[in-house]
Order: C-alpha cells, then sequence, then structure tokens
C-alpha cells in the first residue's frame, strides 16, 4: 500500500494554507506515516472506540473473515479468568477488581477499585465472545494489570468521578479512548459541525459514515482519527508518560507470548484504542526494540469478580452525554439489521440458548490481497446524505407524544406533527438529511415540555428512555462470590425474588415461625454492611438484650447488587466481614472511646460473640486512657449505661473489661472535672455528661476500689464562671451534700432580684436543666426554679428570655422534658379556677433552724420535764436501763452535753 497521492495533497494544502510547509505539514504528514505504520504491521492492528455501534459491527465482520487464532485485548491482564462468568450475567456488566486491604500504596486510596464495563454494542465484547466459544482459539489480556493501574497513579488522579449508585469512585478502565485531549479542538470540532457535545458530533461524522464502510476504509480512518487526536494532544508529561507505558507494555506482553507459543502473527488479532494503536514507542509491532521492564506487583491482594453495570454509569464515568449509550445501542441495532452482519453471543447468555448449537466447519481462510489506499478516496468523497426516513421519525413522533401524556404533559397529535417537521428543521440547519436522534430530541423538548416540567421525568429524559433507556446489567447467582450466593441462600425462607431489582416487602411473623429468626440476624447484618436502602426495616428493632417477635423489611439487594458483591471481596460470610468492620472501627487511629463502645455494642447485637466484644471492650478501656478531652462524655455515658443494664439483666456477673473501665473511667473524669468546667471548649452538656458518670457509677466504683475523696476534692477545685456551668457546680454540691436546698434556694432568688444578673438567669436555668442528668432528684427545684421565673419576671424580660428557654429545651435536654411535665403535673393543680387560690407548696417549707446554744438550755428542760415519756422510749431504743429522773440540775447538765437533741424535738413538736 502507498499513501504517495495523500501526502502530496497534504504537502500542497500545507503549503497554501500555512503560508509556506512548517508545523502544520509536519502534523499532516506524521499522521499518514502513523496510519502507514498501523497499516502494514505484520499483526494486524483492530483500532476501536469504547462502545461504538460502528466498531462493534466491523469487529463481528472481520472475525468471521480472518477467524484469527489468538486475540490480544487490551484489558487488565488480571481480568481474565472472570470473563467466562459472562455467560451467567445480562449486560451491561462491569469487570472489576477490588482491594480494601492494601500494601505499597497511601492508605488513604483505600479500597482500591478498577472496573471496566462491557456491553453488547461494543467491540471488545464481540471478540471475548468469538474467543470463548470458538473451539482452538486463545484469548490474551495484554494491558497492564490492576495493581500497575494504581502503580503508575499519583494521588491526585487515583479516583475518577462515576456514579455513586453502579460503580462508585472506582477507576474506569475502557478500550478506545478516542476523545480530544486538546479542548480548542474540541470546541473547534463542536463549534463548526453543529452539535452541542461531543457523543453528538462523533455519532454524526463517524459513526454513521463508517457504518457500511469495508474493512480496510475503517481500519485507515480509524488510525487518522486516533493520530490526529494524539499529535494535538497536549504535552502533559504524566499523561504521555503512562500512555506510552501502557503500550510498552502491551507490545512487551504480545511479543512473549508469540516467543513461547511460536504463533504466527499473521493468525492474531490486536484489538485496541485507536489512540494507542497509532503509538510510536519503540516496542511498537512484533519487530520492535527496546527493553521494556515490567516492574513487579505490590503485595496488595486483590479479588476480582462482575458487577452490574449501567448506561448512566458508563455515561458518568467516562464523561459521555446523557443517553449516548443508549442511542448508540440503538444505532448498534439498526446496523445490524441493515449490513445483516452475525454478532457473537456468549452461549446462554441474555436468552441464547444454554448449550450452543453445533456449528459448522468454518471455511477456509482466503488469501488475502494487500489493502489498498482507501484513505484518500474516504477524504475526498463528499458527505453522504442519508435519505429521510419517514416511517421511523414519524414513529418516534407518536411514541413520545405518548409517553408524554403517561407523565403528565397536555401533549396531542398536533405536537406530534410539531415534533417531526421540527426534527427535520433541525436537521437541516445543521447540514443533515436525515434528522439524528439528538436532532429529534432537541425538537421534543421544544415543542413538548416547552417550561413546564409536570412529573418526574423531563422530555429529554423521555426521548432517551424511548431510545433504550439506561438498561442495567445484571450479574448471575453462579457468578456471584460466595458470600452473596450465601445470602441468597440463607434468605430463601422468606420467599422473595432478591435478585430483581426494585424494593420487596418481607414479613417475618418470628413468635409463630422461629425458623424464620435466622433470617432477622442476617437482615441486620446487612442494614449494617450494605448501603441505606438495601435492607431497611420497617417494623421492628434490634436492641441489646431483646427477642424479635415480629418484623417487616423493605429490600433492595437486587437493586443494591454492586454492595453485596462486593462484600464478598472482604469475607466468605456476612459474619466475618462484620466482625472484620468492627475490628477495622475500633482500631481506627482516629477511634474515639464512644466510636469503640458503639462497636461493642454492635457485637452484642449483631453477632452475640462475647469474645469479639471483650476484645473491643478492653480496646474502649485503652482509649478512654489516652483520651485527654470530653467531647465524647454524653455518648460515652449513654452506651456505659446501656451497656451495664445488659450485662446486669443477661450475664451471672460483669465482665472484667467493664469493671475496669468503670474504676477508670471514674478516676479518669475525676481528673478532668476541673479542668473541664473552666474550659470554655466543653460545653454544659460535656460537663453533666461527667458528672452523671461519676454520680451513676458511683456505687460501683466504689465497690471496686475508688475513693470517694478524689471525687470530692474534683469538685472543691472546680471554679466555673460560665452561668450555665456555675448551676451545674451548684447541684454537684447538693448532690455530695456541700450545699442545702435553702442555700441553693437562696442564691437563686439573689439572681432574680439583681437587675444586674437578670439578663445570664436563663443560662444558670439551662445549667439546672443539663443537672437533671446526674442528679435527677432536683426535677422539682428545677419546675420551682421556672415557676419564680415565670412569677417574678417582668414582661420586658419574661418575653425576650421565652425563645431561649424553648431553645435550651429542645436542643440540649429532650430527655428531660417529660421529667418536667410529670413533676409539674404533680405540683400545680388540674383545673384552671384552682390556680387562683394555689399556693406553691414550697412556700409552706419551714425555714432552718439554727443549732441552739446553751442558753437555751432552760426551755429544754422544761420541755424534757413535762415530757418524760419521750425521752424513757429513747432511752429504750438505745437500750438504756433506769427511768425519768424530774432533777432538773440533771436535766440542765443532759441539755448542755446533748443541745441538737432539745432543738429537734421543739421542731417536732412545735404545731
Amino acid at each position: 500500500m502507498s499513501f504517495e497521492s495523500l501526502r502530496t495533497q497534504l504537502h500542497e494544502a500545507a503549503t497554501t494554507f500555512a503560508d509556506g510547509p512548517g508545523a502544520l505539514e509536519g502534523i499532516l504528514l506524521g499522521m499518514v506515516d502513523d496510519v502507514d505504520r498501523a497499516v502494514h504491521e505484520p499483526l494486524e492492528i483492530f483500532p476501536v472506540c469504547h462502545h461504538s455501534p460502528s466498531s462493534a459491527v466491523a469487529m463481528a465482520r472481520r472475525l468471521r473473515d480472518k477467524q484469527p487464532k489468538v486475540i490480544y485485548l487490551e484489558l487488565c491482564e488480571d481480568m481474565a479468568p472472570l470473563l467466562t462468568e459472562l455467560r451467567n450475567c445480562r449486560l451491561p456488566v462491569a469487570v472489576q477488581a477490588f482491594s480494601s486491604e492494601i500494601e505499597g500504596f497511601p492508605a488513604e486510596w483505600a479500597p482500591l477499585s478498577v472496573v471496566a464495563p462491557i456491553t453488547e454494542a461494543s467491540a471488545e465484547y464481540q471478540a471475548i465472545a468469538y474467543a470463548l466459544d470458538t473451539p482452538d482459539v486463545e484469548l490474551v489480556l495484554a494491558d497492564r494489570s490492576t495493581d500497575h493501574v494504581f502503580q503508575w497513579q499519583t494521588p491526585e488522579t487515583k479516583h475518577t468521578d462515576g456514579e455513586e449508585a453502579l460503580h462508585g469512585d472506582a477507576v474506569g478502565v475502557e478500550i478506545g479512548d478516542l476523545r480530544p485531549r486538546f479542548a480548542e479542538l474540541e470546541e473547534h470540532l463542536l463549534h463548526h459541525g453543529k452539535v452541542r457535545h461531543w457523543s453528538e458530533w462523533w455519532h454524526q461524522y463517524v459513526e454513521l459514515p463508517l457504518g457500511d464502510s469495508d474493512h480496510d476504509t475503517y481500519r485507515q480512518v480509524m488510525f487518522l482519527i486516533g493520530s490526529l487526536f494524539r499529535r494535538l494532544a497536549p504535552g502533559d508529561p504524566r499523561r504521555v508518560r503512562i500512555d506510552e507505558d501502557r503500550e510498552r507494555y502491551m507490545w512487551t506482553r504480545m511479543r512473549e507470548h508469540l516467543e513461547a507459543t511460536g504463533t504466527d502473527p499473521a493468525d492474531c488479532l490486536y484489538v485496541c484504542g485507536a489512540f494507542h494503536a497509532a503509538s510510536r514507542v519503540a516496542e511498537f509491532g512484533v519487530d520492535g526494540t527496546g527493553g521494556f521492564v515490567i516492574t513487579p506487583r505490590s503485595a496488595t491482594k486483590w479479588q476480582h469478580g462482575l458487577i452490574p453495570s449501567s448506561h448512566a454509569a458508563i455515561e458518568a464515568q467516562f464523561d459521555l452525554a446523557p443517553g449516548s449509550v443508549s442511542i448508540a445501542a440503538t444505532e448498534y441495532a439498526k446496523n445490524l439489521r441493515r449490513t445483516k452482519v452475525k454478532p457473537f453471543q456468549l452461549a446462554g447468555q441474555a436468552g441464547a440458548k444454554k448449550k450452543p448449537a453445533k456449528q459448522p466447519a468454518p471455511p477456509a481462510p482466503v488469501a488475502e490481497l494487500e489493502a489498498s489506499d482507501q484513505l484518500t478516496g474516504f477524504l475526498q468523497r463528499p458527505p453522504i446524505l442519508d435519505r429521510l426516513d419517514e416511517a421511523e421519525l414519524l414513529g418516534w413522533s407518536v411514541d413520545i407524544v405518548r409517553a408524554a401524556r403517561r407523565n403528565g404533559y397536555l401533549a396531542s397529535t398536533a405536537d406530534a406533527i410539531a415534533v417531526f417537521e421540527t426534527s427535520i428543521l433541525l436537521a437541516g440547519m445543521r447540514d443533515r438529511a436525515r434528522p439524528t436522534p439528538y436532532d429529534f430530541q432537541d425538537a421534543a423538548v421544544t415543542c413538548i415540555e416547552k417550561d413546564v416540567v409536570p412529573g418526574r421525568r423531563d422530555v429529554r429524559r423521555l426521548v432517551e428512555i424511548m431510545m433504550g433507556g439506561d438498561r442495567i446489567g445484571q450479574v448471575g447467582y453462579d457468578a456471584l462470590p460466595p458470600l452473596a450466593r450465601d445470602v441468597h441462600d440463607r434468605l430463601a425462607p422468606l420467599n422473595l425474588k432478591l435478585q430483581q431489582r426494585g424494593v420487596q416487602r418481607a414479613l417475618l411473623d418470628i413468635a409463630g415461625t422461629p425458623e424464620l429468626e435466622p433470617c432477622s440476624n442476617l437482615l441486620w447484618m446487612l442494614r449494617y454492611l450494605m448501603p441505606q436502602g438495601a435492607a431497611r426495616p420497617i417494623m421492628g428493632e434490634r436492641k441489646l438484650g431483646e427477642r424479635p417477635i415480629q418484623e417487616s423489611w423493605d429490600l433492595a439487594l437486587g437493586t443494591h447488587q454492586r454492595a453485596l458483591i462486593e462484600l464478598g471481596y472482604e469475607g466468605v460470610s456476612v459474619e466475618q466481614v462484620v466482625e472484620q468492620r468492627l475490628r477495622r472501627s475500633a482500631n481506627d487511629p482516629q477511634a474515639t472511646t464512644a466510636k469503640v463502645l458503639e462497636a461493642v455494642e454492635d457485637a452484642i447485637r449483631y453477632l452475640h460473640s462475647p469474645r469479639l466484644s471483650n476484645e473491643l471492650g478492653t480496646k474502649a478501656l485503652e482509649v478512654l486512657s489516652s483520651e485527654r478531652t470530653v467531647d465524647g462524655a454524653p455518648e460515652v455515658l449513654r452506651r456505659t449505661r446501656r451497656l451495664l443494664a445488659y450485662y446486669r439483666t443477661n450475664e451471672p456477673e460483669l465482665p472484667q473489661w467493664i469493671e475496669s473501665f468503670v474504676q477508670t473511667g471514674y478516676a479518669h473524669y475525676c481528673t478532668l472535672l476541673p479542668t473541664a468546667f473552666t474550659d470554655e471548649e466543653a460545653g454544659a452538656n460535656q460537663v453533666a455528661a461527667m458528672l452523671g458518670f461519676l454520680f451513676s457509677m458511683e456505687s460501683l466504683a466504689l465497690s471496686l476500689g475508688c475513693d470517694r475523696t478524689q471525687l470530692e476534692l474534683a469538685v472543691a477545685q472546680s471554679h466555673p464562671q460560665e452561668p450555665s456551668k456555675v448551676a451545674l457546680l451548684w447541684a454537684a454540691q447538693v448532690h455530695l451534700g456541700n450545699l442545702t436546698r435553702a442555700e441553693l434556694r437562696d442564691r437563686c432568688t439573689a439572681l432574680l432580684t439583681n437587675p444586674l444578673s437578670l439578663p445570664s438567669y436563663p443560662k444558670y436555668l439551662s445549667g439546672f436543666v443539663h443537672a437533671l442528668d446526674p442528679v435527677p432528684s432536683m426535677v422539682d427545684f428545677v419546675v420551682e426554679t421556672m415557676s419564680n421565673a415565670f412569677a417574678h419576671l417582668p414582661d420586658p424580660l419574661l418575653l425576650p428570655w421565652l425563645p431561649t428557654l424553648i431553645g435550651t429545651l429542645r436542643n440540649h435536654s429532650a430527655q428531660h422534658v417529660p421529667l418536667l411535665i410529670k413533676e409539674a403535673g404533680r405540683l400545680f393543680p388540674a383545673r384552671l379556677p384552682a390556680l387562683d387560690e394555689w399556693v406553691p407548696p414550697w412556700e409552706h417549707e419551714p425555714a432552718a433552724i439554727a443549732p441552739r446554744t446553751q442558753r437555751g438550755s432552760s426551755t429544754g428542760s422544761t420541755l424534757l420535764s413535762t415530757h418524760p415519756a419521750t425521752t424513757d422510749a429513747l432511752a429504750a431504743l438505745l437500750g438504756c436501763e433506769g427511768s425519768w429522773q424530774a432533777t432538773p440540775a440533771a436535766g440542765v447538765a443532759l441539755l448542755v452535753r446533748h443541745p441538737e437533741t432539745a432543738v429537734a424535738l421543739e421542731a417536732l413538736l412545735t404545731p
């Protein structure tokens, strides 16, 4: 083959338009050299574009004509064992390599995931189906391994944004990344092509012209496009290095295979992206030079499997226009009908026969003639204007109006006619005789949607659905990892079709059907492990120490099949994965005491494993000892109380770890208490939780050897300034007996009567409300304090304060509001008329009586002389013999020694 004619024409064009040969001539002639080099390579190169209908049809045609014995495919070499499992799937699916425990890579990259999506309308699927179903054909994956994908990545390029539901943040590997990397070039092509996005440009100017082209024309055009985009790509050293290393890697692997097997290159076919087909590395070709050294893989252990994919996921991951993959699938089906090419399909897949039919003997290969220069004629030929297919366009117009009416649009026959005519008009404005699906989509939006979207779907989305929709693949049962199959087997008693997408309701009457309890346990573990919505409880809850009675669940395991499959990469059973997750959570360097205690609770609720809960509890003790802040004190208090209640009611004795935890926590919070009272970062909620831990665990801590003096010293050394913390300190002093209720009431009265302290009174009250957790016996005093505030504060101060009070009760003390309401209901009258005559009970309380001195001894003597039976009764209780002697001197002497006795008796006998 000779491209001299094309070289001459391009040289003349460069001289004319660039005012003399130079850089432009170098680019144009270099493109021809790239095509010439690729075409004359003894190992036939088949350039493709990812999800291109013309590539898929050309691949099917070439495989039937050439019948190669070896196919080299641009796909990660470690994914080869998975390809046979495609028989058990419904496309599209993605081949995935996954690792959650990594070695040799930054820890923040975990988990690592690589996916390679495969659709029916793709050239790689045709090659895979041909190789797997044709005897004596070998399929060799030649691209870098999954491990090398990340070895060659930099930290800022680890992830590619993707569609969260299916591919997540996995790195996408595709065959045929054919898109301009020069932004100005893409913008130029879109502008002059009168299209909106790259997918439409490719469909109009590549797919349609190559749909009916012969093999030589297809190859040469794809080589030319790949060379153009490669030579005009920005000189990003990192990107260039990765591209060239991939090409060196693939050619090195292919030469190694040819040398090892002795295969004739003429019997092989190399399927790769057109961008890599125009390679200029020294290793290019079977006769290439260069000593590229393939580095060893890291110690990371990779798990491989198949996950469901979808058209939308592929479009999002590879930055394609929405709906472009669905339109490509529709175009692929049309090309097959028009060209009469019979595609390859794996036996047993997507409706094909389970057992492959006996194939006729393949015809003898035909000797191939040297291909001629088809590229010059293709470039000089004017674009072929397809005739308008009125029947097809009319069918589209009727279908979109019908779909629009079902979705709430007021569409009619007139709108169908308008869409039909507007599609033709838009195509004419864009120099097209036949409207493309993109022209039709624009026309439908203009004529039907106008400016209102009455339902969930707009017209653009309706057109995408009409053209094929977002087809979602499914991995069959036999291709699932052992864990996923085990989940389906264990949930079989529910009699649900768990493979189907969508939500299904499961009803579990565990009391009547005890054999359903294992299903309940499994569902709770799946709820813990899988994304929200995969297993959602409608009725029932899992608490510590409780047995389920009845439950109902909404299950969507088919919709979240990818997440279930990835669980299989972490272990062979759900219980193993739960245990690994709990250990990982507890041993995280950033884990707090509350987080580790949560893991302890989960170990009890889901696994019922004393061994694991004791191990995690010991870890919680270590984390608590090393903490220097009290931010998590409220959560620590709640979880410790729950765990103590569980062990006291379900175990014969407390585990050693929780006894040590209470001991350590008592000393820990006593040490931090004075600092927390004065620290501005610690709020009243945290201080109240610390006091709650100390007061509620006090009896257990003292029985384990703790010293109460440590708590008393901690309270004595606390000197807060913030009003809410001051109130907490007063409550703690009341609990310890260092402050009486009367003294506390006097302090609150002083605050209410002091104009300077009135603005801060709500903060004091907030502190008293927080104090209900460590000192619940103060609920009556809190009600009294709030009542006094409402009774004595003037309206100018009371009304602005109410929002603060309501916010305090709602945000910080919601768990204490029921206690306050109950106490208020006990104290206040039940009916409104009685409120006018109601006197607060705290106003009836007698004032504290000061101890009498010796000067009051005569009164005591008279009292004892008047009521001798009282003294005789006290003497009998104390075991003293004898009787009352009415001698004044004796009574005086007795009162001098014990004056408090007379005072107490006087208080009891005073009416």
